[in-house]
């Protein structure tokens, strides 16, 4: 028997494959990055299905608020065309959805094996509690978390250098 809950969490994964799938394939990269907040968005809905309040929370403040705000300002900076580009070419989209069908086909495999006998205990389990994750966040993943951090502030300084480079040479629009 279906339940409502498995119903929506069925339309979000829907959604959010969906909304994917237009971020990589749509030609203007400011409809690519409001489809990456739909996405992103549906993927707070499916932690808010799994009573991850906490996690739906934080995804839509880091992801959806600062990152894509990032992406747009990255992309205003660096007064990047933003529509469609008539002159670049598709000729390699079939080969680079043959790859990306393997790749999926490969993880998909893997995580399968991975994880086949693998049990986890709900009854005793905290799961999403503002505690547990920040346990896992800041004894687990605290360095790569700053890394990326610095890697992204690192990308946006690069686009800025590069942006003012190119309005000094007179290669600005």
């Amino acid at each position: 028997m279906t339940t409502i809950l498995q119903v929506l969490f069925v339309l979000l994964g829907l959604v959010a494959v969906g909304s994917a799938l237009l971020v990589v394939t749509t030609a203007n990269l400011v409809h690519a990055a409001l489809w990456l907040v739909v996405s992103l968005g549906a993927v707070a809905g499916v932690f808010l299905l799994l009573a991850a309040e906490f996690v739906a929370w934080v995804q839509v403040l880091i992801y959806v608020g600062a990152v894509v705000v990032l992406l747009l300002f990255a992309l205003m900076l660096t007064r990047a065309p933003t529509g469609r580009q008539p002159e670049l070419s598709t000729r390699r989209s079939v080969p680079a959805a043959v790859v990306a069908v393997l790749v999926a086909a490969l993880l998909g495999t893997t995580v399968v094996a991975g994880f086949r006998g693998a049990r986890i205990d709900l009854q005793h389990a905290q799961v999403g509690t503002p505690q547990v994750v920040g346990g896992a966040l800041f004894r687990t993943w605290v360095l790569p978390f700053e890394v990326l951090s610095v890697l992204l502030l690192a990308a946006l300084v690069g686009a800025i250098v590069l942006s003012r480079l190119r309005a000094e040479r007179g290669g600005a629009d």
